[in-house]
């Protein structure tokens, strides 16, 4: 299997709740309630080193509340290359109810200064150049207060000097500056991309043009994800979407988490662009169906997988899938 590099600049220990209906302005009390070690990028982690592939974590950690990562670490068989920082890493709610109404309170994360970005690259540096470096590389979820744009755009580019493909996984601002940067692959969902795309996408054209678009402009993996709607993937192998089984959606959290994780598996295991597409929709269908990521070891998976539909959108024909 892979080696793999997964970036997490802003991570957060996740506090999950299920309820039935929450009620605003009084005592809520959930059926269940989960505290999880995360953030987008330990996420994509977490399902990649669970289908076998040799991952390491990196980002930023508040060193005073770092116990509940290192335990995960252990637990997952992720490599830990953090840079710890002082102070708390920051704690999100999730709420989630029974209609699938998701209501998230994620908080601000911890101040990153000059240096401790300074410190992050060097400890990417030294994994790129390690004498058995990443396939891939994923960057996955917000931005922490002090670490501006420019700031970003810079780190981004700078991994892209590698000859490793780097696949970014944000939103807001921060998405259109990494389009900017030309990476190997991006996930925006529909309303992540409409601020990029100068449009809303609320139709399959309009999704299906601002894939192609990304793709054009030097996105290698354009993907697009529209919830039950099914998911965009264009490439210099032509266009497909995916149409998930249907499930019913408790919790959406760690679904695009898995969906990328998905992706680079089939990539960076040579399957073929239908069957990495199935794989990918199917376990994060199989996701949503619960708190945390998607599970390719679930009892009913393969006919998850069966009921996934792949449509190809174009005739084109090319040698294979790449990074």
């Amino acid at each position: 299997m892979a080696r793999v590099l997964c970036i997490t600049l802003n991570p957060a220990l996740d506090l999950a709740f299920n309820l039935d209906t929450l009620v605003l302005g009084s005592v809520n009390r959930p059926t269940s309630a989960q505290l999880d070690a995360a953030g987008k990028g330990v996420n994509v982690a977490r399902v990649l080193a669970g289908l076998g592939h040799d991952v390491t974590v990196s980002g930023f950690l508040g060193a005073d509340n770092d116990a509940p990562f290192q335990l995960a670490f252990a637990k997952y068989a992720l490599t830990d290359a953090f840079v710890r920082v002082p102070g708390e890493t920051r704690i999100n709610a999730k709420i989630a109810e029974q209609s699938g109404r998701v209501t998230d309170i994620n908080g601000p994360g911890m101040p990153i200064d000059a240096e401790h970005l300074q410190a992050l690259t060097h400890k990417l540096d030294a994994e790129l150049t390690s004498a058995t470096p990443p396939q891939a590389i994923v960057l996955a979820g917000s931005l922490p207060p002090g670490l501006s744009l420019d700031d970003f755009s810079q780190l981004l580019s700078h991994l892209n000097t590698s000859v490793v493909p780097l696949w970014v996984d944000t939103s807001g601002p921060a998405l259109n500056t990494a389009i900017a940067t030309h990476p190997a692959g991006v996930k925006p969902n529909e309303n992540e991309l409409a601020e990029w795309a100068g449009e809303d996408m609320t139709s399959s054209d309009t999704r299906l043009n601002a894939a192609k678009r990304l793709h054009q402009s030097g996105i290698a993996n354009a993907l697009i994800s529209a919830g039950a709607e099914g998911v965009l993937w264009v490439s210099a192998q032509g266009a497909w979407h995916a149409t998930p089984p249907k499930v019913t959606a408790t919790n959406t959290v760690c679904a695009g988490d898995t969906f990328v994780a998905g992706m680079l598996h089939g990539l960076l295991s040579g399957h073929a662009p239908e069957h990495t597409l199935r794989f990918a929709t199917a376990l994060s269908a199989e996701a949503v169906r619960h708190v945390g990521v998607g599970d390719p070891h679930a009892a009913d998976f393969d006919s998850l997988q069966q009921h996934t539909r792949i449509r190809r959108l174009d005739d084109t024909i090319t040698e294979g899938a790449t990074l």
